[in-house]
């Protein structure tokens, strides 16, 4: 390990690869990384956008005795807490009756699109929804029954498919070719009747994590024959699904119709088009457009040629397609923020003077925080690590002047750490996004089912995706305030969306930027990373120290030397305190391969436990985009027993899998929203073309103390934090709220 600090020289002039503003670009994440490099909407199958993956192996029990049955886990009880709210938002997308208007300026393809739709819309087949601009006065959903605050909710766990359903699958599936190991996917998939519904048309078996186009074309021709054909009906609606499936892991909502119909062709749809339109006529998929022109900016007025009178000229609109899910989440989002901001014209004179209470017991940055706060039923706030104290302040000046007040984060550990700052200290005042959904932290329900709040802070807001903060928006009672907090130059969150971003660039609310810096010399280095700057900071307590190796071996080498040796000898940081990160799980120098030469050295065993021994540091991932870091603890006929933020854990045999894996090692999306003591940051030669400048502050940014970066790109470091932004998603948000809330300036 370098005794002295070293930082690498910046990159001169050069041409970043941009995505074309037409294409379905966007953060995929595969096996080789946090972030896919090549930005199509063909990401790589099974890939998450946190880049999280299951390990190898399940947890064993101990002399063969069979699992018992497990409590509800956290996991389950947030899934549940979720399905209810999408079923409070669809009961209430359900009672907007108002005729939508669209297309009305369209032409050509986008006006083939719609004319599909609304030629079902009469028809027994589900019609596919034209999304036009919304109504600007939104409304409450109906309240649902009032549920005990201080329990979460019951977990719905679906039923298996029954056994003959799995059996004629699996006949299905032996005919086809396809190994009948799928076959109780298939059946839970497609549910009753899935062998006839597989048998009528093969090419769902996409629907299936993994599989292959090629490789469900094969399994089609067994089947059909000489009817089965690239031009199939059934073929292009399947891979329509699908692309828009692969968009929604890469982080777009919806992706706009060129984008598509050209990934479709990629694909040997012979005409895409026509897939398309066969998927929005069955209901796989909507079709919607949104406005281009800007926002406040008067209609443009024509005069008609032949009878001289004025008329409206045609409006820019983008067409776009994407799945249901989705796009109901991103608009019920617009109506609940615009609810917020519009529901404080009601707000008591008792209300109003708590507020002022709050704004006279804080002073400095956070004063300001409050005063927005006060008078705005929405703000965002925007700083590193060292402006969380502002949201904290906040938080006790609210609660202490009688408002119900309470701040989540994203991990455990942001949670933590944010109890910890003056002002939050209060017990009850702090949790999670997934326990406050969940009902497991916070104050719980009210008799409409909304939380009991008159403020809610979240940090790391970054990390919310379109479902979970729609979820939240829709919880919040009306006259509530939201406080959205946190690092806009951090990673994106792993499901689809870019909420934050798009609240940033709609300027529908009041942004309070904190003046606070982070401090030191890693807080000099990444507020630098921020803005492009790859800058040399002096660090004379070895704040910060480069490694340089020549290949991937040594790399391996190093880390284990530094994480094992060195940090622990030279920074008194011990090994269990510090953490690698590393740009993907695949590769000579991934998280597998780091996780395996770590384990040998630190807490070398047989992996007796489905890989696993006791000791072992792991992160569990009960849900998509959450990573918890923890420890084993043992295993027996429940399964894996885990220690992850304080809290016992056990994870079922079947569920080890997907959902545990070795954790001396992450990626930077599974250590986005945590801290360490010490970070050690590996930049193999081949993770060049995984750089961005997210990602390189985030990495950076996860030390507390102690930075080592074990370097083998050369220039590409620099070049990509000067020139590599975040991938573009193609996100609805900005021009729903536009129609909904003024911009604030």
């Amino acid at each position: 390990m370098s005794t002295e600090p070293e930082t690498t020289e910046n990159a001169g002039p050069g041409t970043p690869e941009v995505p074309e503003a037409a294409s379905a670009s966007g953060e995929s994440v595969g096996e080789g990384g946090d972030s896919g490099t090549d930005g199509s909407v063909e990401a790589a199958d099974g890939g998450g956008a946190d880049g999280t993956e299951g390990a190898a192996g399940g947890a064993e029990a101990t002399d063969g005795a069979e699992g018992g049955a497990p409590g509800p886990s956290e996991a389950e009880a947030e899934l549940a807490a979720q399905r209810v709210e999408r079923e409070r938002i669809a009961r209430r997308k359900a009672e907007k009756k108002d005729p939508i208007e669209s297309g009305a300026k369209l032409s050509g393809t986008a006006a083939d699109l719609l004319a599909a739709v609304r030629a079902v819309e009469g028809g027994a087949k589900p019609a596919a929804t034209v999304f036009a601009e919304p109504a600007p006065a939104p409304r409450r959903p109906t309240p649902e029954p009032a549920r005990p605050p201080q329990l979460a909710p019951a977990p719905v766990t679906p039923a298996a498919p029954a056994p003959e359903t799995v059996g004629a699958v699996r006949q299905v599936l032996t005919e086809g070719g396809a190994p009948d190991a799928l076959a109780p996917q298939v059946a839970a998939a497609l549910g009753e009747g899935a062998a006839e519904a597989l048998r009528e048309d093969p090419w769902r078996l996409l629907r299936i994590g993994g599989v292959r186009p090629e490789q469900a074309d094969g399994f089609a021709r067994a089947l059909l024959g000489a009817e089965s054909g690239p031009d199939d009906e059934r073929r292009g609606r399947a891979l329509t699904g699908r692309l828009l499936e692969q968009a929604a892991v890469a982080g777009h909502t919806a992706l706009e119709l060129t984008a598509l119909v050209t990934a479709l062709g990629r694909q040997g749809v012979p005409d895409p088009d026509a897939a398309v339109q066969s998927a929005l006529a069955e209901g796989d998929a909507l079709v919607f457009q949104d406005a281009l022109d800007e926002p406040g900016a008067p209609a443009p007025q024509v005069e008609d040629a032949e009878d001289g009178e004025d008329g409206e000229a045609e409006r820019p609109v983008r067409v776009l397609v994407g799945l249901e899910r989705y796009a109901l989440a991103e608009e019920s989002l617009a109506d609940g923020l615009a609810r917020l901001v519009n529901s404080l014209a009601e707000e008591t004179e008792e209300t109003q003077e708590a507020w002022r209470t709050a704004a006279a017991k804080v002073t400095g940055g956070a004063a300001e925080l409050v005063r927005a706060v006060a008078g705005h039923g929405l703000v965002l706030h925007t700083g590193g690590e060292a402006a969380r104290a502002e949201p904290a302040a906040l938080l006790g000046a609210a609660r202490s002047a009688g408002l119900r007040a309470f701040a989540v984060c994203h991990t455990p550990d942001g949670r933590d750490r944010l109890a910890a700052l003056p002002g939050a200290a209060a017990e009850g005042g702090v949790g999670t996004v997934a326990g406050l959904l969940s009902g497991a932290e916070g104050p719980g329900r009210d008799a409409e089912g909304a939380l009991a709040l008159d403020l809610l802070i979240v940090l790391d807001a970054p990390q919310l995706d379109v479902e979970g903060a729609a979820m939240l928006v829709e919880s919040l009672p009306d006259g509530a305030r939201l406080v959205l907090g946190g690092d806009p130059a951090t990673l994106w969150s792993a499901g689809p969306g870019r909420v934050f971003a798009d609240l940033l660039a709609a300027r529908a609310c009041p942004q309070v930027a904190s003046r606070t810096p982070d401090p030191g010399p890693l807080g000099e280095l990444v507020s630098g990373i921020g803005v492009g700057e790859l800058n040399q900071v002096a660090a004379p307590g070895k704040e910060i120290v480069i490694v340089p190796v020549r290949d991937a071996g040594e790399a391996v080498h190093r880390t284990v030397q530094l994480v094992a040796d060195s940090v622990p000898r030279a920074i008194e940081v011990p090994a269990e305190q510090t953490v690698v990160i590393t740009p993907g799980h695949g590769g000579a120098v991934g998280t597998r391969a780091l996780n395996t030469a770590l384990k040998e050295r630190l807490n070398p065993g047989p992996g007796r436990f489905g890989g696993f021994d006791p000791g072992d540091r792991i992160v569990h991932s009960p849900a998509p985009g959450r990573s918890v870091p923890g420890v084993v603890v043992r295993a027996d006929a429940d399964g894996l027993h885990l220690t992850c933020a304080g809290e016992a854990v056990v994870v079922p045999r079947e569920r080890v899998e997907g959902q545990v894996r070795h954790g001396w090692a992450l990626t930077a999306h599974q250590a986005v929203g945590a801290r360490w003591p010490a970070v050690v940051v590996v930049l193999p030669g081949d993770a060049a073309q995984a750089l961005s400048r997210p990602w390189v502050y985030t990495a950076f940014g996860r030390a507390e103390r102690h930075l080592s970066v074990v370097h083998g790109v050369e220039q590409a470091l620099p070049e990509a934090v000067a020139q590599v932004p975040a991938k573009p998603r193609t996100t609805r948000l900005q021009a729903l709220l536009r129609t909904q809330v003024p911009a604030a300036g």
